[in-house]
């Protein structure tokens, strides 16, 4: 079918989950500082995969997809000026590929508006296969051969996992703190490796225009 309205006012919501690893060293302060503190190291540069379990733009259905994210930013978070791109599931159709489009861009609106603030430059979408699974603990994400990272939860007392709760942090009230056990990223140019480095662990409910 194909995707009648305007975008921007077409509903549409994902749940599922989101994993992120960056660079800082410690984990990332932007979770508590919303974006006030500056990353451990000054800047920020990470990859992030979204497994949507249940989702639908417009009435079509986006469940079962993947989503991956290449995000840098310049300073803190709040400051703006992200270049960010979008990897979506080669398995999506033209109508999902579109709605995945405008909801990781930010034109979509709601939850992930804050794009269309923040990035300053969106350095474009495309397909890919993608790859979500949890092994145990363990999420690992492969994104053909610009992403392969894997994220495993920090563990706390009674081997029960540390989880940051009742924040306002844009993806979601509760995070998980987590450390990637590979976090390999060969795109637009960049080279990076975060193993051992920040990540972050989130059960998501997003949804727009509004």
């Amino acid at each position: 079918m194909a995707l009648d309205g305007e975008v921007g006012t077409i509903p549409w919501e994902i749940k599922g989950e989101l994993i992120l690893n960056c660079n800082c060293t410690v984990f990332c302060p932007c979770v508590v500082s919303l974006g006030t503190h500056p990353p451990t190291e000054g800047h920020c540069q990470a990859w992030s995969g979204v497994r949507i379990d249940d989702g639908e733009y417009g009435g079509v259905s986006l469940s079962g997809l993947n989503v991956g994210l290449f995000l840098e930013i310049p300073g803190n978070m709040g400051r703006g000026n992200w270049k960010a791109a979008a990897y979506i599931d080669e398995r999506a159709t033209d109508d999902q590929y579109e709605a995945l489009v405008a909801i990781f861009s930010g034109a979509a609106r709601g939850t992930t508006g804050l794009f269309g603030l923040l990035v300053g430059e969106f350095l474009g979408a495309e397909r890919a296969p993608i790859t979500f699974e949890t092994v145990g603990k363990e999420r690992r994400l492969m994104v053909g051969k610009k992403i392969k990272g894997s994220v495993i939860p920090v563990e706390g007392k009674d081997g029960k996992d540390i989880v940051v709760t009742n924040t306002e942090y844009w993806m979601g009230p509760d995070i998980t703190v987590a450390k990637a056990t590979q976090g390999r990223v060969r795109a637009f140019g960049r080279v990076w490796d975060f193993d051992g480095r920040s990540a972050e662990i989130c059960q998501i409910d997003w949804k727009g225009p509004r």
